[in-house]
């Protein structure tokens, strides 16, 4: 092996640019495990819960994390190595995808308080209109004494 092919600098600048790609491969695949936009917003559920059910598993990020944690690495590995001439574009694209992953878990998290509490509120009102219906009743036979 030649000298040149050794030289640190021109390894260097390789590995940078390898870091770069690595990052830019894995926010790639976050983004293409994110939930259709179509998937979030329509439905085909026959009632609430199953429109809650439905988007709740629409939610899921799936390996959308993962992906997401392997970008954040690579950057950061390559950010403290000073091996990014400008590094901005990726910096943003990881906080934007970031941010939508949280959105996403605190969409899902609020999804599934209403999958639980529908079914409750839904018994609750049953009770109550139970009740409505025989307090008429009662009425009604009282009425007619």
């Amino acid at each position: 092996m030649s000298q040149s092919s050794l030289d640190d600098d021109e390894l260097f600048g390789e590995a940078a640019s390898e870091m770069r790609s690595d990052v830019e491969e894995s926010l790639d695949a976050a983004r293409s495990e994110l939930p259709d936009s179509d998937d979030v917003w329509e439905t085909d559920a026959d009632n609430v819960l199953g429109v809650l059910n439905g988007l709740r598993s629409a939610l899921d990020a799936g390996e959308a994390e993962d992906h997401l944690r392997d970008a954040k690495k690579w950057f950061t590995m390559g950010q403290r190595a000073d091996a990014f001439d400008d590094a901005d574009d990726l910096e943003e694209a990881i906080g934007d995808l970031e941010e939508l992953v949280e959105e996403m878990e605190e969409a899902a998290d609020q999804v599934g308080d209403l999958t639980a509490t529908v079914p409750d509120l839904r018994g609750s009102l049953d009770e109550a209109e139970t009740e409505t219906e025989e307090a008429e009743d009662d009425g009604d036979e009282a009425d007619e004494e």
